[in-house]
């Protein structure tokens, strides 16, 4: 059982991991980085600026290419944490809920994630020029008058932003193997699911 459930984790967790490392694995998908709010108030007051008028286009790319050159740092650990799973919190897994290797795996793996992905984000962003470019735009939007300042920083938003849609993927990974037979793609699979199945 335990063996199983490692092995049906790794398969869909690496899929989850490498599909949005490839390029436009954010950013031409469901998993998409958006702008926060307080980053739209800045890119529609600057719309009208010349040299500005396409910043959030740009900006959105920047951040989401970062996020795909992270996410190549996720497999090792997700497989860490797979391959250390005791075999009671695979039992609870198994038999728990259709999300309960997500919320596992977010539980145990989430800080140090965030440790290995936001210095890949920074040197991304600073590779893509996202965070100068930002700064500046910021920079510049903070110049206006009458305007309520803004803090330039992108790359914790970025961070907390891609460990949400690389969790979202490993549940929806997580829910496919759970529910679709024809995902079962070894015997052992389909041996320990068929367990959860009754």
């Amino acid at each position: 059982i335990s063996g199983g459930l490692k092995e049906a984790l790794e398969k869909g967790i690496s899929k989850g991991a490498s599909q949005l490392s490839q390029q436009n694995g954010y950013f031409k998908s469901p998993y998409k980085i958006l702008l926060p709010d307080e980053a739209r108030k800045v890119t529609d007051k600057l719309k009208v600026i010349p040299g500005f008028s396409d910043v959030e286009d740009v900006i959105l790319e920047k951040i989401n290419r970062g996020a795909e050159d992270a996410a190549k740092k996720a497999k090792p650990i997700f497989v860490t944490a797979i391959k250390s799973m005791s075999f009671g919190d695979a039992m609870d897994i198994l038999m728990g809920s259709q999300d309960a290797a997500t919320s596992y795996l977010n539980r145990t793996t989430n800080k140090k994630l965030y440790n290995e992905f936001n210095p890949v984000i920074v040197k991304s962003l600073d590779k893509f020029k996202a965070r100068k470019y930002w700064s500046d735009v910021v920079g510049k939007y903070n110049s206006l008058p009458f305007v309520e300042k803004l803090n330039p920083s992108l790359d914790d938003y970025v961070t907390q932003e891609a460990l949400k849609g690389l969790f979202s993927m490993v549940g929806k990974e997580e829910l496919n193997i759970r529910t679709n037979i024809k995902a079962r793609t070894s015997d052992l699979l389909k041996q320990v699911f068929a367990k959860q199945d009754k």
